[in-house]
């Protein structure tokens, strides 16, 4: 069986959920901290966030992303980018757990 390009890009986000925020506790996927995977070739490129610059858990969570990543078949590479443009916004989480962790809807 052959696993096309964009089937290996949404099994890299279904792996990704496996890395937690430990600050808040959840998913980095569903916190919105995943702005891009694509692959070619088998080589997975990914770009991701964190809440800020100063992130203590930044490198953690990048070792995190990779880690997973490579676990997935059909990966043979991953190459992690850390951006801080845009900057992450509480917006960017998915609703579900946006209001669990108290954030209102702003209009």
């Amino acid at each position: 069986m052959t696993i096309n390009d964009d089937d290996l890009v949404d099994l890299i986000r279904q792996a990704l959920k496996v890395v937690i925020d430990p600050e808040l506790g959840h998913n980095i996927v569903d916190l919105g901290f995943i702005y891009d995977v694509s692959v070619d070739e088998g080589a997975a490129h990914i770009t991701m966030t964190a809440t800020t610059r100063g992130c203590p858990a930044a490198s953690f969570l990048k070792e995190g992303v990779a880690s997973s990543a490579c676990l997935v078949p059909g990966v043979e590479s991953v190459d992690v980018t850390m951006t801080f443009e845009p900057p992450w916004h509480p917006s960017m989480i998915s609703p579900g757990v946006r209001s669990s962790l108290g954030f209102a809807e702003v209009n």
